[in-house]
């Protein structure tokens, strides 16, 4: 586990006694039981959500601590022209050849998507665009999608952006909860490429020993649990809040069941180089 930074927060601090860790269990039946079978699960399976990050960097990264901050803080500059045309959809291809289409977004549009302001701090110049293909792990596995390809001054390969639009997150079958002891998962940071473990952003407290996250796997879905560990003795407890990465292990690989968070029902969010991918935004 590698800690992040710190987030301020007023989250319990306190161990989790048997009693909620029985709670926040039977929670996380109650999301896989609603999930199980229902339409919105249906919905999930059928469309395109990305749960890796739609920005490729060119090969090799980055070339400096500058142009990492370039990117972190979205300060690019156009120093070139981009197309006007592009087609109104394009193929999302999974593995095994299967397909489905989605609209596709202009290049100008991909490139707002990525850049702030632009001012003569450290930045990235981009001198033009092609449209091209990329790879993305999606909800149901990795997929090639149309990518709009930006040339990077001082770059001999581009930076990709995945020019295709997800599918609208389905509405969950069971609302959030605030009764139970326990932290909603921040994000999602990556799935495994056998698909046996995920790494997420969970939320503990200054006094503990940072965070435990459980799965529970049923054929259709993994619903994770968040808890704390036991609370260290002595020194000055605050109510603050950090984030820190945890990689579960599961049973079997993920594939196309549906990644759930037990306390909000909802899917666990992936959040990429630039914020979150626009069907979770």
């Amino acid at each position: 586990m590698a800690a992040l930074s710190g987030l301020a927060g007023c989250g319990s601090q306190q161990e989790s006694s048997s009693g909620d860790t029985d709670e926040l269990a039977h929670r996380a039946r109650q999301v896989a039981e609603a999930w199980d079978g229902a339409a919105a699960a249906a919905k999930w399976r059928a469309g395109y959500h990305p749960m890796g990050d739609v920005i490729q960097l060119p090969s090799g990264g980055l070339h400096s601590q500058a142009d990492k901050r370039a990117l972190r803080d979205r300060n690019f500059i156009l120093r070139g022209e981009l197309p006007d045309a592009s087609p109104k959809d394009g193929k999302v291809t999974r593995r095994g050849g299967r397909s489905l289409q989605r609209p596709v977004v202009g290049a100008r549009e991909a490139y707002k998507s990525l850049a702030g302001s632009g001012d003569e701090r450290p930045h990235l110049t981009v001198t033009g665009a092609k449209l091209g293909t990329m790879t993305v792990d999606t909800n149901r596995g990795k997929a090639t999608v149309p990518a709009w390809l930006f040339t990077l001054d001082g770059y001999d390969s581009p930076l990709k952006r995945a020019a295709v639009v997800p599918s609208k997150l389905p509405t969950p079958p069971i609302k959030p909860t605030s009764d139970v002891s326990g932290f909603s998962l921040h994000h999602l940071v990556r799935i495994a490429d056998d698909g046996r473990s995920v790494t997420v952003v969970a939320q503990h407290g200054v006094c503990d020993n940072g965070p435990v996250v459980k799965a529970l796997e049923t054929r259709e879905s993994v619903v994770l649990s968040a808890t704390v560990g036991k609370r260290e003795k002595g020194g000055h407890c605050t109510k603050q809040a950090k984030l820190q990465q945890v990689t579960v292990k599961l049973d079997r690989p993920l594939r196309d069941r549906v990644l759930l968070d037990a306390i909000t029902g909802r899917p666990v969010p992936f959040r990429g180089l630039v914020g979150p991918t626009p069907s979770w935004s």
